[in-house]
């Protein structure tokens, strides 16, 4: 590992990657302190501290650790990457519907870029739809904006448009460290805000200074080490499916013969289906923020963020999305008719119909695993904080742990491609 870093630092054009993205980390984990103009001093002691809102502590926990803490200082960046997660999650499922989108995103680079396109645009939509759902939340705790005798409407305009401002700005962060730095830009965000509230969750949990509180933060950071090298085993395993080119003569040389295989991540979607199952399950308490004084909203919002629902919901649209997003990141026709197209074959399986069935077969039996391992990390943390309340569990849960080494993991990796281009030694061996 450290004579992998060491060669990174050898290499300029890497140097300058690595060092640009640790800016712009720097320069996000700042503008998270920054607070929206006209908000009152108390008003950064935290927004969901000493607070008995359901919807507050259950829903918008899981928004707030995105944020890094910046939606409960009522920082510039409170809506975190939130609004662009979820206009990712809107274009992709519509990608399967809408025949148009589906070309588009077969169409290479250039489809993709008028996709990033529409998604950006959708973001600043979403943005504005939340910060002012936001401005909603922020009163309902007592936050009053002040500045220089402006009307209410005038600050109100103000905020909205600041936090649009900040949401638009993350998403040029995110954007730019994956084109000019290391590592998917979104996914390091959101890395950067998990580990920087680590700190403030440990002190939090073992506060009271009691043996049982020390005993159980102890004990939670043994299972948490205990729990990573599972997850960098499912990250990494794949299933490996055996394929035979055949010969061909190709002017006076003899092509193919060589036996190969062909590699299937068994996690194929990453983390991606827990994301996607959080932001859907926590859009309620994001809309009862719009209706305050509606209690059966507000009865929804606080089932759906917490409790036997929430469980229940979660595992079942973990699974749904798992096998959503592996479909769409992994054709198994595809492979096949590119497989026919260069002479290969899996042995003892006819080419072309068959093949995409065997694959698809090899690759439904690996998801379900995969995505049920997914929803108990998910859920036996937030089961375990039920009981316990321990403020370590909620902030660095199994969802935490496993975003955090799938990012980790996903860097490395592009660290060591670039490695291996110039020459030298990476990570793995």
């Amino acid at each position: 590992m450290l004579t992998g870093l060491k060669n990174a630092f050898r290499i300029k054009e890497l140097r300058d990657k690595i060092i640009f993205t640790i800016a712009m980390l720097v320069a996000y984990r700042i503008g998270a302190h920054v607070p929206v103009p006209g908000i009152p001093f108390q008003g950064m002691l935290g927004l969901f501290e000493a607070t008995g809102n359901t919807v507050a502590s259950g829903a918008m926990a899981l928004l707030n650790l995105f944020s890094g803490g910046a939606l409960s200082y009522v920082s510039v960046f409170s809506l975190g990457i939130m609004p662009y997660i979820t206009s990712s999650i809107i274009l992709q499922m519509l990608q399967s519907v809408v025949p148009s989108l589906h070309e588009l995103a077969r169409e290479g680079e250039v489809g993709q870029t008028k996709i990033t396109q529409y998604s950006r645009y959708l973001t600043l939509a979403l943005a504005i739809l939340n910060a002012i759902g936001y401005l909603f939340l922020f009163k309902s705790f007592g936050i009053s904006f002040t500045g220089a005798d402006a009307p209410e409407v005038i600050l109100d305009i103000m905020v909205v448009g600041t936090l649009v401002a900040g949401a638009m700005l993350i998403m040029w962060i995110g954007e730019l460290i994956t084109q000019r730095g290391i590592g998917n830009g979104m996914s390091l965000i959101i890395f950067a805000n998990i580990m920087a509230g680590l700190p403030q969750a440990i002190f939090s949990s073992v506060s009271d200074g009691s043996t049982a509180s020390i005993i159980l933060t102890a004990v939670i950071v043994v299972v948490i080490l205990l729990v990573i090298p599972l997850i960098v085993y499912l990250e990494r395993g794949q299933r490996r499916i055996p394929v035979q080119y055949a010969k061909r003569v190709v002017g006076r040389r003899i092509m193919g013969g060589q036996s190969t295989y062909l590699p299937i991540k068994v996690n194929t979607a990453g983390v991606i289906p827990i994301i996607f199952a959080s932001a859907i399950l926590y859009l309620p308490a994001q809309l009862a923020v719009f209706f305050p004084g509606i209690g059966w909203i507000q009865a929804v919002a606080g089932a759906l963020s917490s409790g036997w629902l929430n469980w229940i919901l979660n595992v079942v649209l973990i699974v749904f999305f798992a096998y959503f997003y592996t479909s769409m990141v992994f054709n198994p026709d595809d492979t096949a008719e590119n497989l026919k197209k260069q002479g290969g074959f899996i042995p003892g399986v006819r080419p072309g119909r068959a093949t995409a069935n065997y694959i698809k077969n090899a690759l439904n039996k690996i998801t379900l695993p995969s995505a049920i391992f997914l929803a108990l990390i998910a859920i036996v943390p937030s089961i375990v904080f039920s009981f316990t309340g321990n403020q370590l569990i909620q902030a660095f849960g199994g969802t935490s742990v496993l975003i955090m080494v799938g990012v980790v993991l996903d860097t490395i990796a592009k660290l060591e491609s670039q490695l291996k281009m110039y020459d030298y030694d990476g990570f793995f061996k």
